[in-house]
């Protein structure tokens, strides 16, 4: 995959010590640590790591953000962006908390942030652009179509989706934040408490109150 992210411009906090990273004699396998020990090799200036966490992180963020504003250009901007904060960040990370959804938290609010300044009103059914086998497509759709279906079918299939993804599209930032992590990504309730920063029980409204929006928005489907 190729994408703006790969060419993260140079910042003072995350390169500090990228030449003596590059001397090191002895430099450890970065591809054989894990999140939390590359996390802690990354604040201390060990761009090699940084670099590994890009690499594991690259995809899975730019989809979920692509999901949430639908363009392809404008995602990988904002990726790009939400990279340059964590890493400028890392040594705030807790070793306690996964990476994974750290990283991801960052990802979700800058978006969100931008989706509240431009109010952009849009999300990806289709799933990631960057999705390399049918599998990984099928996993990130919110809407499957069946491989025995008739052309006639497939057509009810697309257009259903369309409505699906302006009902989503409609809700409020904080509503299509839950709704894609529980149902496209697949988090938890309390993954994505973590990662949203929010109670738990703040989570199970907004899943509910977006779940009623959405009921309500598609209820002519049902008729």
């Amino acid at each position: 995959m190729s994408t703006h992210i790969a060419s993260l411009p140079r910042t003072a906090g995350w390169h500090a010590n990228s030449r003596q990273d590059e001397r090191a004699l002895a430099a450890p396998d970065y591809t054989k640590l894990d999140d939390r020990e590359l996390a802690t090799c990354a604040a201390r200036g060990q761009e090699l790591a940084f670099r590994e966490l890009l690499t594991r992180y690259e995809r899975p963020v730019f989809s979920l953000i692509y999901r949430m504003v639908r363009d392809r250009t404008l995602a990988e901007d904002l990726a790009q962006e939400a990279f340059i904060r964590a890493f400028n960040a890392i040594g705030s990370y807790k070793t306690s908390y996964k990476f994974s959804n750290w990283i991801f938290k960052i990802a979700n609010n800058h978006t969100i942030d931008y989706l509240r300044k431009r109010k952009l009103d849009t999300v990806s059914i289709d799933g990631s652009p960057h999705a390399t086998s049918v599998d990984e497509i099928a996993r990130s759709r919110l809407v499957i179509e069946s491989e025995q279906e008739s052309p006639h079918e497939y057509v009810e299939h697309k257009e259903l989706g369309g409505q699906i993804e302006e009902a989503i599209g409609g809700l409020r930032a904080e509503y299509r934040s839950v709704i894609l992590l529980r149902h496209v990504e697949g988090y938890a309730y309390d993954e994505i408490a973590e990662i949203l920063d929010l109670p738990l029980g703040t989570v199970k409204t907004y899943l509910h109150r977006a779940r009623g929006e959405l009921r309500k928005s598609l209820a002519h489907l049902a008729s």
